[in-house]
């Protein structure tokens, strides 16, 4: 059996869902009059451009374009199908969605994400059932109540537990029916040489990955002794990537967006420790460096304000090292907490409190400036090391793309030094050529072969299509002016092949309100389409709705004196027997007639 989602069940769903609290739970986003405004998930940008139309129901990017209902949202950003995104939806607000026989082609493109959605958690049931109820589990728990876990936190995270030997889950799994390709796609069991499948996690403490959403996309486990590897989490899988993916980020969303700040740890016990002493806006890195995607993430949907609290170990250092150019280039605010030689979060905040990580909070500094002193601390300040220092910074320096950030920086530099800051310059100038690559000329080349258009053609084309988007715009608000659209036949003299496309679909479905929007998108198969739908309905821009047949006699006026223009200009072409000119203004007139 599986979902089969009819045409009233998708307006339930609609009408029941409200796209503000879906994508606020993704996006911070603010109120601006009766919509709401954020960064948006989908591009990299400083400035706010994407907005929640709660009213229409709908969202649009004026920055990338991006735009639809809540269920394309969800598509996009969750990177699911329709009939995910609806199912997703359905479960939220307790829709049931009736079920119907399908053929075996069918079930087999069924969706194979939330089939993985829904064995993990029942993984991480039978990983707690291991912890909490075998013999085995009590030295588990003997270890994780000696390092000072309280049982709610433990509960809150699901820790469970791994328990040692090489089938425990493959029996789990057919206990379950679960296909061996569906066991392979977890990346819990891994395929043996010859046949069958072995267990990937064995003696661990584990502990489940959830995503914003609560849904369990993978497991990391560790070890409770010196074996190597101390850590051992999920491979990449169909729900899980590591450079999208941080732990605990279900549980901290909510108070990062309240104090606007987050902090990010290395480890799981980490963050279990810092969450169990109040610190709940803290999040983990999942066995890989910070990447560019997580720092994205945290920028749009939880805070402005990052702290690291990195070990103190030299593999710490490093880390926060490594990121210092990631976070000054998605432009949000970073600073490092160094804590006291041979303490991690985990052993500090145990031994000395919340009171006291706070305080070593206050005292955290700046990115580059913990980059500086720490190279001074290692290299010295005599002038041997002073060279050695400005090496080491030379590179994070070049990855700076902000000019004005990067002089600060380097002015900075050069007073704590006591060093020119020219030469400074200098030195970094040197490495750019190695840093820098070869890019590709971007800018827009004409071949020979291609007809380009004249400045006042590309000045006429631009006029019309805002003048086509106007109206699609009148006929999405104002449903009055159809009959008159169809009257004058005014889609013969679009141009643009998109808008005909769009304005052909709202005939055929018009909007008497703002009800009918989320409707007319699901006729849409197109995001390109919705995208521009969006666009239309939320710009008011587009909002001139005064004096509609009159904007749309100027418009057929106009076509018609540049047709009746351009007959004049074929006349006297042929008459001067100018073939060239022949040519171009017969390949336009063709043009005209294929758009019609």
């Amino acid at each position: 059996m599986a979902i089969y989602i009819p045409e009233d069940k998708l307006a339930e769903i609609r009408n029941t869902a409200n796209i503000t609290d879906i994508i606020s739970e993704r996006v911070v986003l603010k109120k601006a009059g009766k919509d709401h405004v954020g960064l948006c998930p989908f591009h990299s940008e400083k400035t706010p451009s994407f907005t929640v139309s709660a009213v229409k129901q709908i969202y649009h990017c004026f920055g990338c374009g991006a735009g639809g209902d809540v269920f394309s949202f969800l598509m996009k950003y969750d990177g699911i199908g329709f009939s995910e995104a609806v199912q997703s939806l359905a479960r939220r607000y307790g829709i049931d969605l009736p079920e119907r026989n399908m053929s075996a082609s069918q079930r087999k493109v069924a969706s194979q994400r939330q089939q993985l959605f829904d064995l993990n958690k029942q993984v991480m049931s039978y990983f707690i059932s291991q912890l909490s109820g075998r013999s085995s589990g009590q030295k588990v728990r003997a270890y994780l109540e000696k390092r000072g876990f309280h049982q709610e936190i433990i509960t809150q995270f699901g820790v469970g537990f791994a328990p040692d030997g090489w089938d425990n889950l493959v029996r789990f799994f057919r206990k379950l029916n679960v296909s061996q390709a569906l066991a392979e796609k977890t990346g819990l069991v891994v395929p043996r040489k010859n046949t069958g499948l072995y267990d990937r996690f064995r003696n661990r403490v584990m502990f489940p990955i959830f995503d914003v959403s609560n849904q369990i996309i993978g497991f990391g486990g560790r070890v409770l002794d010196d074996s190597k590897p101390k850590y051992l989490n999920s491979p990449e899988t169909p729900i899980y990537n590591k450079s999208r993916s941080l732990y605990g980020a279900h549980a901290a969303k909510n108070k990062s967006r309240e104090t606007g700040s987050v902090y990010i740890v290395e480890g799981y016990f980490d963050l279990l420790a810092l969450h169990q002493h109040g610190i709940t806006n803290t999040v983990a890195t999942l066995g890989t460096s910070l990447t560019a995607e997580h720092i994205s993430a945290l920028r749009r949907g939880f805070a402005q304000k990052a702290f690291l609290v990195f070990d103190s170990d030299e593999a710490g250092l490093k880390a926060a090292r490594r990121s210092i150019s990631l976070f000054m280039n998605a432009a949000m605010d970073a600073a490092v907490i160094v804590l006291p030689k041979g303490y991690d979060p985990d052993s500090f905040i145990f031994e000395f409190g919340r009171e006291a990580f706070e305080k070593a909070s206050e005292t955290a500094i700046g990115m580059v400036e913990f980059l500086i002193e720490s190279s001074i601390q290692s290299n010295g300040l005599s002038m041997e090391g002073k060279v050695r220092v400005i090496s080491d910074l030379q590179q994070p320096l070049l990855e700076i793309k902000d000019s004005v950030a990067r002089s600060i920086y380097i002015k900075y530099l050069a007073e704590r030094l006591s060093v020119n800051e020219t030469a400074i310059i200098e030195k970094i100038k040197s490495g750019e050529k190695r840093f820098k690559q070869a890019q590709p000329n971007n800018w827009l080349k004409h071949n020979d072969d291609k007809q380009s258009l004249s400045e006042n053609d590309l000045l006429i084309e631009s006029e019309m299509i805002r003048v086509e988007k106007q109206i699609v715009s009148m006929m999405l608000k104002s449903p009055e002016i159809l009959p008159e659209i169809k009257k004058r036949r005014v889609l013969d003299y679009f141009s643009d092949k998109r808008l005909i496309e769009i304005a052909k679909i709202v005939l055929k479905h018009p909007i008497y309100g703002d009800e009918d929007l989320p409707g007319l998108m699901n006729h849409i198969e197109s995001t390109d389409h919705k995208n521009m739908i969006a666009s239309l309905v939320i710009d008011d821009e587009c909002r001139d709705l005064n004096n509609c047949e009159q904007l749309l006699s100027q418009f057929i006026n106009g076509i018609e004196r540049r047709q009746s223009s351009l007959l004049s200009q074929i006349k006297s072409a042929q008459e001067s027997n100018n073939d060239e000119l022949l040519f171009e203004l017969l390949r336009k007139k063709q043009e005209q007639l294929i758009n019609r």
